[in-house]
């Protein structure tokens, strides 16, 4: 039996993470809301390392990405 998946197969991680069964409000809070939630589910989540690679090779702006908020993935690639 094979299993067909609507993403690309670079994406395909992104059905397997954790963000994906709980929902993007944790993910992309209000400015000023903590991510505190999101880092947590993050941690939790083998997805993790894929999901930062995206973020940093796409240019992600918002939101949590990989354990990682905005400023902190900026603060990463400038280093």
């Amino acid at each position: 039996m094979q299993i067909h998946t609507t993403a690309e197969p670079e994406l395909a991680w992104q059905e397997q993470a954790l963000c994906a069964q709980t929902g993007s409000d944790f993910f992309f809070p209000e400015p000023g809301s903590s991510v505190r939630e999101a880092k947590y589910i993050c941690r939790l989540c083998e997805m993790r390392p894929a999901c930062l690679e995206y973020a940093l090779t796409h240019d992600e702006r918002f939101g949590v990405w990989g354990g990682l908020s905005e400023k902190e993935r900026l603060q990463l690639r400038r280093t």
